[in-house]
């Protein structure tokens, strides 16, 4: 039902900044900017999502939202919108799985430089645990080809959570993605579960130390797929970015590296694979 993450969005109250650091992660311009629904938003393209830069900037129910989500919880990630193929059917089909979809209404995304309206609903977030989910009646992504020395696409976005169990039930049943991981390990102090979306995984951590509880679950972070490693360190490194050393992965045949600044307070690994 959920056929592929349209794109991930973030709030910033600094458009500007947060346009500038982003275009110096892809290493290239943003897709187009526009004003809608009481926000300003930029938008960039990549091989799998897009990700979108949102600001509140006048009236309009967006707008509204924007400015809570950066009164309660600061800059930083902010919601994922789910491509689907039928938006009617997956809303009467989470309907009945217990989630309750809002009414539908006008979702602005980028086109052409400007602004178009795509059919979304929202999930209501006492339903989802915290996480901000909308339904979108939108095409999957055209895919961009990157630049070596950038981030290209998103490998794994990554949620934590205080109860694994409870987002075992969502996001493999009530969203029905595909389970492709679930393991504990001390040695990370986390127990880690894989939900395969497209060619992506979100990732749900949870802390082993900190026990079970009802807390509401929280953007973790984000990993961003380079082509080469070394180029986009060295790149970032030159602009004045603090970058990481690399090292390996968990991943069989992968290497990280940790962008310390300039990602609007997002925590942000880069990660390549050997081919």
């Amino acid at each position: 039902m959920l056929t592929s993450i349209h794109h991930v969005a973030l709030a910033t109250a600094d458009l500007d900044a947060a346009a500038r650091a982003y275009s110096l992660l892809f290493n290239r311009a943003p897709d187009g900017a526009f004003a809608a629904h009481g926000t300003r938003q930029v938008w960039f393209s990549t091989s799998n999502i897009r990700f979108a830069l949102i600001a509140p900037d006048g009236a309009g129910g967006q707008g509204d939202a924007a400015r809570a989500r950066l009164a309660e919880a600061g800059e930083g990630l902010w919601s994922i919108c789910y491509c689907v193929d039928d938006l009617d059917k997956a809303a009467n089909l989470f309907e009945r799985r217990g989630l309750a979809p809002a009414a539908e209404q006008a979702l602005a995304v980028e086109a052409n430089g400007g602004a178009a309206n795509v059919r979304a609903r929202h999930l209501p977030v006492a339903a989802t645990h915290g996480i901000e989910m909308i339904l979108a009646a939108a095409p999957p992504p055209v895919r961009v080809q990157g630049a070596a020395d950038a981030a290209s696409g998103l490998d794994h976005l990554v949620i934590r959570t205080a109860d694994p169990e409870r987002t075992v039930a969502l996001y493999g049943g009530r969203l029905g993605l595909d389970m492709r991981l679930d393991r504990s390990n001390p040695a990370w102090g986390a127990r880690l579960l894989f939900f395969r979306c497209g060619d992506l995984v979100v990732e749900i951590a949870h802390e082993l130390k900190g026990g079970v509880s009802q807390k509401p679950d929280w953007f973790g972070g984000i990993s961003w797929r380079v082509p080469d490693m070394e180029a986009t360190r060295a790149r970032l490194a030159g602009a004045g970015r603090s970058v990481s050393e690399a090292r390996r992965g968990r991943r069989p045949g992968s290497h990280v590296c940790t962008l310390r600044d300039g990602t609007a307070n997002v925590p942000t690994i880069l990660l390549s694979v050997e081919s």
